[in-house]
């Protein structure tokens, strides 16, 4: 029964391509965290396992743009006491990489 009630949402990759028919990426993506898991009971307290979750996520977020973490965060960190709010927009992960991009010159 909790299956046939469920049936549009459960079938739906079958009418859009896009969506993946099981969760492996979800779950790859997951095996960082999950192997920290015992790390994970020293946050201290809720915010800290907040400021935890955010850090995972800007980290995820930048792999997940092919950007090298580390590097997109120490220029972020750099500019944004600096970069007006109508810009702030430039430092996320898929529009910093753009930016960096363009600022490459290409050898001829």
């Amino acid at each position: 029964n909790y299956m046939l009630s469920r049936w549009a949402d459960f079938a739906r990759y079958a009418d859009d391509g896009r969506i993946c028919m099981t969760n492996n990426a979800a779950e790859r993506a997951l095996r960082g965290v999950a192997c920290g898991r015992k790390n994970w009971s020293f946050a201290g307290s809720d915010r800290g396992a907040d400021r935890a979750a955010i850090m995972l996520t800007l980290i995820t977020t930048a792999r997940l743009n092919d950007i090298d973490p580390k590097a997109w965060l120490a220029d972020v960190l750099a500019r944004i006491a600096e970069l007006p709010v109508s810009r702030l927009h430039e430092l996320l992960p898929w529009e910093w990489k753009a930016i960096k991009a363009m600022e490459i010159p290409v050898a001829a």
